[in-house]
């Protein structure tokens, strides 16, 4: 991988290796960056589940703290639509806009803002998401030819552009969000990326021998496995993802790395612009994703179940008034969930209500703090509202169809609300291919995670108003 500028942040910051997102896909981990809670509180279980009105969030803690929270791109949150008339639009879709935002470059995934500045630029075939499918390719052909758009009209350098253009606008303290949607699917990336890599770069996939192996592993892995489909991933493809390759896979990954490299280009733009603007040592920045991607792991693409590769995400914070830690790197575990009381933490403000998350500041300033999380967590739901798909296939109801993962250095433990747990032994089987769950010689380190499992979400069920009780002089509210 190439990473320059966001290496170079690292080494202006902290980098935080045992980063994990608090759930997938798309919008419920965002749910957990924004909110600083797990999903058990803030329940937005899948893309289209509204985020409850009543949380605070990150851009509205901003604005308590006087900055004008800017959005660049997208946040993908459904709105609750109990205070709304059924027939708004807004209730159609899920990449809504948090609130407390005010956005000035809107960017979801029908991308039709950049479509129409292409056009601007004389693409003037720019006229839908074809544009994306490689000069020279049919669509959904796995192919590493360059789109017809340049390495200076990507999605990515649209929305560094604008916010470089609103950058130079501002003349008091500033708060942005630039979300940038790559190296989202489809996987196509100009030159000189579309090469930067070959099909033998990267680290031996860690996946079962076979499909058929790999399925048989677990029956949400039978279910979901054969669902996972081409067009989610290269433009017009149609079909299963069963029908590719182990080269196919590897072609893709190329291509993907490509596509990291172009967004890290995109982001030594943001870093320059900042420092021509003199604001570099004025501004703390914050790197990270809302999930990961399968990328050919376990036969996966995508996001979603209980594996490491769709939750172990990057994150540096860059804080100038740290400079002592920086170039530090934290091997605890850290959460999304971490993101939002970090911000409040730094902006001086409080969360308005309970969060799951701890403020991250004490490792920006070199110290440990004291009596940290020693395991990651994070959680999965699987049901279909809508459909009812995996309800019927599973012959569960909605609320079975979810699991939590509790994951230290040495065990990971899967506890599925309707189907069997999972248990792997990392130190012995780091890819995660053999579930000792029914393993005799296991069953006492089971029962030993499912009992911490149990009490952290014991621990962290809604506290907003526990903390707080009715005595003879008042309120009284504590906030730990």
């Amino acid at each position: 991988m190439k990473t320059p500028n966001v290496d170079a942040l690292a080494q202006e910051g902290v980098l935080f290796r045992r980063h994990y997102a608090g759930a997938a896909p798309c919008s419920p981990a965002r749910a957990t960056l924004y909110t600083g809670l797990y999903q058990m509180n803030h329940r937005v279980c899948r893309n289209g589940s509204p985020l409850d009105a009543r949380f605070d969030n990150v851009a509205l803690a901003a604005r308590r703290a006087g900055y004008d929270p800017t959005l660049f791109g997208y946040t993908d949150t459904a709105p609750d639509p109990r205070s709304r008339d059924p027939h708004d639009p807004h209730l159609t879709t899920y990449e809504g806009v948090l609130p407390g935002f005010t956005p000035r470059q809107l960017l979801p995934e029908h991308e039709k803002q950049w479509l129409s500045w292409l056009r601007s630029r004389g693409h003037a075939d720019a006229v839908s998401r074809d544009i994306h499918i490689p000069v020279g390719a049919a669509p959904g052909e796995i192919s590493n030819n360059a789109p017809a758009y340049s390495k200076d009209e990507t999605q990515t350098a649209f929305l560094a552009g604008e916010f470089i253009r609103w950058l130079g606008e501002q003349d008091a303290p500033w708060f942005a969000h630039v979300s940038f949607l790559r190296p989202h699917p489809p996987f196509s990336v100009p030159e000189p990326y579309n090469r930067m890599f070959s099909t033998s770069d990267g680290p031996a996939f860690a996946r079962a021998q076979d499909r058929e192996t790999e399925e048989a592993a677990h029956p949400l892995l039978a279910f979901a496995l054969p669902l996972i489909d081409k067009s989610g991933f290269m433009y017009g493809g149609q079909g299963s993802i069963d029908e590719w390759t182990s080269q196919d896979f590897s072609a893709i990954r190329a291509v993907y790395y490509g596509m990291i490299a172009e967004v890290d280009a995109q982001l030594g733009r943001i870093w320059q612009a900042l420092k021509n603007a003199g604001a570099w040592d004025d501004t703390v920045i914050v790197f990270t994703s809302d999930h990961a991607e399968m990328m050919g792991d376990h036969w996966m693409l995508g996001k979603g179940g209980f594996y490491d590769g769709s939750y172990h995400v990057p994150l540096v914070i860059r804080d100038p008034g740290q400079s002592a830690a920086h170039g530090r790197q934290v091997k605890h575990f850290t959460s999304a969930a971490d993101i939002f009381p970090s911000l409040c933490d730094r902006l001086g403000t409080a969360p308005a209500n309970h969060v799951d998350g701890e403020s991250l500041l004490p490792f920006l300033s070199g110290s440990e703090p004291a009596n940290w999380r020693e395991a990651a967590f994070w959680e999965f739901d699987f049901r279909d509202i809508a459909d009812g798909i995996p309800e019927r296939h599973f012959g569960l109801k909605s609320n079975a169809c979810n699991l939590a993962v509790i994951r230290d250095e040495r065990f990971k433990y899967v506890h599925c609300a309707g189907l069997r747990p999972l248990l792997f032994d990392l130190a012995k089987d780091p890819a995660e291919l053999s579930n000792v769950a029914d393993d005799g010689g296991y069953m006492s380190i089971r029962l030993a995670y499912a009992e911490k499992l149990l009490s952290l979400r014991a621990q962290h069920l809604d506290q907003t108003l526990a903390y707080t009780e009715l005595t003879e002089k008042g309120p009284v509210s504590l906030r730990p």
